[in-house]
């Protein structure tokens, strides 16, 4: 079976990579362009790229894909399967291209967490458990008839670093597992509604909206379980992030990388900076406080919590915002 691939960043790497392993004949990789990237705005190729590279693998990187001879060079590949992992949404002409038609991978278990940022979302809202599914594309997105899906555990110190990590490797199996199915021709295909209407009636599904910069700022204001799943959710890209208050016209732009939570500190304002100056800060919040270990302020590099301190001297009057 001829195979078109299409992914961007490293979370698709090894969807491709255990295809290639497994000896599938992949006749064409479809990625974004190369663009500037960076401080120095130097050139850069997406991670699928890199990767289909080195395998000798073709690579198109369509800047329009609805253009019309990109599409004819895309029919030419004569593929039987389309696979999408973490890619953009796709004109209709190209998902039914393909014989055998075109699935993608996403990372959470539909209909749940439709969207652009489902691993972020799912730690952010406090989930146990969350997983991959691989569906068919239709018209709107997410929302195709799933072939399969596998449930990974969400640990309480997960962070959407650590979490995207273990959905890529059970992903890419998945991934493999639904080919080989395909191949068999007898692949399921259970409607996205049916499972909604089995388990949730009358109520509305989490969604994953893509992330911007107001939704990363930190509310002081929550409860210790909330900041902290946020603080964690959004580790390490794009970070949670936040200001502190140093004076009644100054402040500092800092992003908070890792922390942990108290329940049973002393309660303070909300926001307001518990620390000893040398070896730890705490901000509390209205159940108790959130104990910083790795920030990093406006203009500077990531640092722990006791570098922070020597640097900056805190004073007691100064305020998370």
């Amino acid at each position: 079976m001829r195979i078109v691939f299409l992914g961007t960043p490293e979370f698709a790497v090894s969807s491709l990579d255990i295809l290639v392993t497994n000896g599938y004949d992949i006749c064409g990789v479809v990625t974004v362009p190369d663009k500037p990237a960076g401080r120095g705005q130097q050139v850069q190729q997406s991670a699928v790229k890199k990767y289909a590279e080195s395998k000798g693998l073709k690579v198109l990187q369509p800047s329009n894909l609805k253009d019309a001879a990109w599409l004819e060079e895309l029919r030419s590949l004569h593929a039987d399967l389309f696979i999408v992992v973490a890619f953009r949404m796709l004109p209709e002409a190209v998902w039914q291209m393909p014989p055998f038609g075109t699935f993608n991978l996403h990372a959470s278990l539909l209909p749940d967490y439709r969207g652009a940022a489902p691993i972020n979302w799912a730690i952010m809202n406090g989930e146990k458990e969350t997983g991959v599914t691989t569906f068919f594309l239709q018209h709107e997105i997410d929302t195709g008839a799933i072939i399969y899906n596998e449930k990974v555990k969400i640990e309480e110190t997960d962070t959407a670093g650590r979490l995207h990590d273990k959905l890529k490797e059970t992903g890419a199996a998945l991934v493999l597992k639904t080919v080989q199915t395909i191949e068999s021709g007898s692949c399921p295909r259970t409607p996205q509604e049916t499972i909604a209407g089995a388990q949730i009636v009358g109520a509305q599904r989490h969604t994953a909206p893509k992330l911007n910069k107001q939704l990363c700022r930190i509310n002081w204001h929550k409860y210790a379980d909330e900041v902290y799943n946020l603080i964690r959710g959004l580790s390490p890209y794009p970070a949670a992030w936040s200001e502190i208050k140093t004076s009644e016209t100054t402040t500092i732009s800092v992003k908070i990388f890792t922390s942990s939570k108290d329940h049973i500190s002393p309660l303070g304002k909300a926001g307001r900076i518990f620390t000893d100056r040398k070896t730890f800060l705490k901000v509390h919040v209205p159940d108790g406080c959130i104990d910083i270990l790795e920030l990093q302020p406006a203009g500077k590099n990531k640092m722990s919590i006791k570098d922070f301190l020597n640097g900056y001297k805190p004073e007691e009057d100064w305020i998370f915002v």
